[in-house]
């Protein structure tokens, strides 16, 4: 049996802060009104050149570095994301373009803030059954895009980043050890952000629509949000630990969804389990969504906060509404790769970049010159010349 193991790790965020102090010259609030409710005091905002490809490209491309693995050696590449640039192209397309992992295939995954542990739980399934050997799992969010800020209820939660994580099969126990999906679509208006269409119709209906202008932007229901977090985290966390064949006492570290300071003390209560044992960066984060946990699991690596053979749990929750955790067990030490390295690693994308290019003229000329393949074309083309 193979064994999916985490073997790399990588975060992106984006250079720009915005403070609460920020926020409170846009809309009526204040520093400690978010804080107090949240526990956050900052996010990140991707600039005009940043999208949510060029994000998950900057954090998978930091996770082979860490896993010293080759993009060709990576046979799949999942991106869960509630911000895609495109319906399709699916930005995992744009990623493995980006990378020159020419050997894999790419998809989206849609699972809102609870992405990321759905899109693990999948790759992880795919090593076990032998289908793949290598896969990059990441989460990425650009959710600044897709904000009313004039709607102080959600402006004020939201930024921007992405953190990725390769697995890789192996034969040694650990690695991935359980995971738990969970959704009950009847709550899909507690928290949602309807697609964006470009040529509304009117049969469509009013929800479709905002004061007149076509709705597009994150709408949330706090209340009913907070209740059903606050209920589903304590309780996915404790069956997918009782799965992995482990007690709360076994587990080293626990990475949530980094929403709320209040729904993560909460489920620290339910469980009784000091706080402490629950990582959060959500006061210098926000909440990144479906880049949430793999950003926090990079800030705990970083600070030491796990060690090899440790049993970590990651536990998702959003809109959906959807839910999921994962037990894993840790059992790499995080590598020291020197800058001369780094940057050689770094120059292999721009020959990615140069190819993916080579390939776009490739076809611009083959069309030009071949013109169209279809045989009634062909045909046109052949009575024209008589």
């Amino acid at each position: 049996m193979k064994y999916a193991h985490i073997v790399g790790w990588g975060s992106y965020r984006p250079d720009k802060i915005l403070t609460n102090n920020d926020l409170a010259r846009m809309v009526d609030t204040s520093d400690e009104w978010i804080f107090t409710r949240t526990g956050i005091r900052e996010r990140r905002i991707a600039s005009e050149r940043e999208t949510t490809a060029t994000l998950a490209f900057e954090a998978a491309a930091r996770a082979l570095v860490v896993a010293d693995m080759h993009p060709s050696q990576v046979d799949l590449i999942i991106v869960a994301t509630s911000t895609p640039e495109y319906i399709f192209p699916a930005t995992a397309s744009r990623v493995q373009d980006y990378l020159g992992a020419t050997r894999a295939g790419a998809f989206d995954l849609s699972a809102a803030c609870s992405g990321f542990v759905y899109g693990l739980s999948m790759a992880a399934q795919s090593i076990q059954s032998g289908a793949v050997r290598n896969a990059v799992v990441i989460g990425a969010e650009t959710m600044s895009r897709v904000l009313d800020w004039e709607d102080r209820g959600t402006c004020i939660l939201f930024g921007d980043g992405a953190g990725a994580v390769v697995l890789k099969g192996s034969s040694i126990p650990g690695g991935v050890l359980a995971s738990t999906l969970r959704s009950d679509g009847s709550g899909g208006d507690m928290l949602s952000l309807p697609a964006v269409y470009h040529n509304p119709m009117p049969m469509l209906g009013p929800e479709y629509l905002r004061n007149g202008h076509q709705k597009n932007t994150v709408a949330m229901n706090g209340r009913q949000v907070f209740r059903f977090a606050t209920q589903v985290v304590a309780d996915s966390i404790e069956e997918t630990v009782l799965k992995a064949g482990l007690t709360m006492d076994e587990v080293a570290l626990i990475v949530p969804h980094q929403a709320n300071v209040r729904i993560i003390e909460t489920a620290a209560k339910r469980l009784r389990v000091p706080v402490e044992r629950f990582y959060m960066n959500v006061e210098s984060m926000g909440n990144t969504s479906a880049a949430s946990i793999p950003i926090a699991l990079c800030d705990a690596v970083s600070e030491g906060r796990l060690r090899p053979d440790d049993n970590v749990v990651f536990v998702g929750f959003g809109g959906g509404l959807t839910w999921a955790a994962s037990v894993l067990k840790w059992d790499v030490t995080p590598p020291e790769v020197s800058l001369p390295r780094r940057e050689w690693r770094r120059a292999r994308y721009i020959v990615a970049r140069t190819r993916s290019k080579l390939k776009k003229w490739r076809r611009k000329i083959i069309d030009t010159v071949a013109g169209s393949p279809t045989p009634n074309a062909r045909m046109r083309d052949a009575d024209k010349k008589q």
